[in-house]
């Protein structure tokens, strides 16, 4: 398991509305127990359990928590790649770096209001396997990131994979940063944004001194 790279994803996903059903419980069982007792303490008994599932149910399903976790990260970066396309909407304009800081305020609540979002992040980071599902689900941000940013950079086309994924790992990483205990969530978003628009600000200058 620690060992391997490859994506982990469900053995099956739920078809009929009764599997799917099961299939949710489990996930909000399994996201609950990931803030209450951490994903070291975590079990596939406790979140079959927690979700009133027959053990058996949660293995046709998933191998394992490592698997849990990663469909967990898969979910919360389906949530932001709907948030993003409503921006996407308002991206080129004049007024990119409100949006920007628009979105980020966004995600920043997301993180501060629902501790989940650390946690599911934390988890993920714990084995190369989950670190590369997790980096799959960035790169999945990252191309709609890019395709916002084409207007900017019409001249960095191949740069701008890069640009992109760097500007999601850092968000993320600063998020999670944001919300430790004894750290300060807002000075923290705040400098998020100062470093994010810096970046983008100076790619834009480039494009016009070119």
């Amino acid at each position: 398991m620690t060992g391997s790279t490859e994506p982990l994803v469900p053995r099956k996903r739920p078809t009929q509305e009764r599997s799917r059903r099961k299939f949710q419980a489990m996930l909000n069982a399994a996201r609950e127990l990931l803030v209450e007792v951490g994903f070291e303490s975590l079990t596939c008994e406790e979140i079959a359990a927690r979700a009133e599932v027959p053990i058996g149910t949660l293995y046709q399903y998933f191998a394992n928590k490592y698997v849990i976790v990663c469909e967990l990260d898969r979910q919360d970066t389906v949530n932001v790649r709907e948030e993003l396309t409503a921006f996407a909407n308002e991206v080129p304009s004049l007024e990119w770096p409100s949006l920007l800081e628009k979105f980020l305020d966004h995600l920043a609540a997301l993180w501060r209001t629902d501790p989940s979002r650390r946690a599911v992040w934390l988890a993920v980071q714990s084995t190369p396997a989950t670190r590369a599902t997790a980096s799959e689900n960035e790169r999945v941000l990252a191309a709609q990131v890019a395709r916002m940013l084409a207007p900017l950079t019409p001249s960095q086309r191949e740069r701008r994979e890069m640009m992109s994924q760097v500007l999601v790992h850092t968000a993320y990483s600063l998020l999670s940063f944001s919300v430790q205990d004894g750290h300060d969530h807002e000075e923290t978003v705040a400098e998020l944004k100062r470093m994010l628009a810096g970046y983008l600000l100076l790619e834009e200058s480039t494009q016009v001194t070119s």
